[in-house]
């Protein structure tokens, strides 16, 4: 006589135990789980602004003329369009690539030869990284700066352009900090000022 096997499930009871100590591991991982949040929104807003900067140097060689990386402010930071401005604090993540001063011009057509008056280029609005990603763009002597322009040889044509941009998280937490430097000739790199070894190429 075969005898019936008991299929036995979870109790209520342990259901609630397993439940309980899964609230507790996630509690347990939401500080750091927010911490590369943050910080891979900061990684996300370097490459970003390197992306922009390559672009401006290339573009300027190809067309061997003059070509500027302007960071823009935007009422909208999700919104790229004509009401933009050019930053004057050098705190603005949102940035357009333009022949020149693309103020109230954000959201010219590349492509048009008739609206697109700045000879814009490319852009990128900052959007909703705008309240995480603090932003600081600096000349080389530390003051302000929110353009670099690159001539037709791919270096940094003029003064008063950006040599550094800095960027950290805003909340209360220690955040992986990241800088974006320009070279007078031209070269463009992330760098992290964290890192001190004069052989680790991480190094600003």
């Amino acid at each position: 006589m075969m005898l019936a096997m008991r299929q036995r499930g979870f109790s209520l009871v342990e259901l609630m135990v397993a439940v309980a100590i899964l609230a507790l591991l996630i509690v347990a991982a939401m500080p750091s789980l927010g911490t590369w949040l943050e910080n891979t929104r900061i990684r996300n807003e370097g490459d970003s602004l390197v992306n922009g900067l390559q672009t401006a140097r290339a573009e300027a060689v190809r067309r061997n003329q003059n070509v500027s990386f302007w960071l823009v402010h935007l009422p909208d930071p999700a919104k790229l369009d004509n009401t933009c401005t050019q930053s004057t604090t050098g705190t603005d993540g949102s940035w357009v690539v333009s022949v020149s001063n693309p103020g109230s011009h954000c959201g010219d057509d590349p492509l048009s030869t008739t609206s697109n008056t700045s000879g814009i280029v490319v852009g990128r609005a900052m959007g909703s990284d705008s309240a995480h990603v603090s932003v600081t763009a600096l000349q080389s002597g530390g003051t302000a700066g929110s353009s670099v322009t690159f001539n037709g040889f791919g270096r940094v044509a003029g003064t008063g352009s950006i040599a550094e941009i800095d960027l950290d998280g805003t909340g209360g937490s220690t955040y992986r900090k990241l800088n974006v430097m320009v070279s007078t000739t031209g070269a463009v790199r992330m760098c992290d000022p964290l890192v001190t070894s004069s052989t680790d190429p991480r190094k600003c």
